[in-house]
């Protein structure tokens, strides 16, 4: 293949793969449960291209010379490898790059582009996933805003461009307060958003979201004076710089955009979109992203993020 017909299938570059199967430690050869053996090179370009883009199995016999369940089992084998041994790093702010010394850098790139705040180093937002509609409880994961049947995910992404914590799937119809209190974050929050000098450290959400120590949100619309007017207008700014990030999942594994083909019962959807984000991670920690450029932040290395 040529560079370009790599970029564009799978999309890494063709040195840069090598080095995920390095950091991922796929097994050696990977054995499906019914006997079939293949490289571990060809299971992750096989699961890259079924994410990249919406193709049936059948599409990719011809790239991989497969029969379509040979085809299914590697990809499944993939995805299940890569959620059971880094999943953790979605959930858990015990991590190098989330350190004390290190939020306070990102809350210190955030406040130098115009953030009236000084201690946000995060901000966090729901994400709403349209999907096929199921044949059963259909009701539970309708979601009345969107009027679209879904799953719902909660992120908070850092101004380095990596999504720092990821909780879901959850129901459709579940608001972006109750996946607060489901997730446990402000709980971790408590526990780990503090700078060296022990100062507070918060993150930043919309309206949605209450108003905490470690949680802060924008003014009310009705009656602003000027400086909370100011307030939102700096916090706005910033936020949506970041939020670019939310987006990048999608552009990037428009697999999970595809609805029709996203079927509770029939396929993991919640833990595919988990490792769509841990992808878009390896992607920003290899070639940057446009809220790192923005914030001037470099993201961590590869290895070091998987580490």
């Amino acid at each position: 293949m040529t560079e370009n017909e790599c970029w564009a299938e799978f999309p890494f570059k063709k040195v840069d793969i090598p080095r995920l199967l390095q950091v991922f430690q796929l097994p050696n050869p990977l054995k499906c449960y019914n006997g079939v053996v293949a490289d571990p090179l060809e299971g992750i370009c096989t699961c890259l291209r079924r994410l990249a883009y919406p193709c049936r199995y059948g599409n990719l016999i011809p790239r991989f010379g497969r029969p379509v369940p040979q085809l299914s089992m590697l990809c499944n084998i993939i995805i299940d490898h890569i959620f059971h041994q880094f999943g953790h790093l979605l959930s858990s702010f015990d991590q190098q790059w989330l350190s004390r010394e290190n939020l306070k850098v990102l809350a210190d790139a955030i406040h130098q582009k115009g953030a009236a705040l000084d201690n946000c180093w995060g901000f966090i937002d729901g994400t709403v996933r349209p999907m096929c509609r199921p044949k059963r409880n259909q009701r539970v994961i309708y979601n009345g805003h969107k009027r679209v049947h879904a799953l719902t995910y909660q992120s908070v992404v850092a101004p380095n461009g990596l999504i720092a914590h990821l909780y879901g799937p959850v129901e459709g119809r579940r608001h972006d307060s109750g996946m607060l209190a489901m997730s446990g974050l402000l709980q971790q929050l408590e526990q780990h958003s503090f700078s060296p000098d022990g100062h507070v450290l918060c993150i930043y959400g919309d309206l949605a979201y209450p108003h905490r120590l470690h949680l802060q949100c924008p003014f009310p619309a009705a009656r602003l004076t000027q400086e909370q007017q100011a307030f939102n207008e700096s916090m706005s700014s910033a936020r949506v710089s970041v939020e670019w990030v939310f987006g990048d999942i999608i552009n990037y594994y428009k697999f999970m955009d595809f609805k029709k083909n996203l079927k509770i019962g029939l396929s993991s959807v919640g833990k595919t979109y988990s490792v769509c984000a841990l992808l878009r991670n390896a992607r920003t920690c290899l070639y940057g992203c446009s809220t790192a450029r923005y914030f001037m932040l470099e993201p961590p290395s590869l290895v070091n993020y998987f580490a």
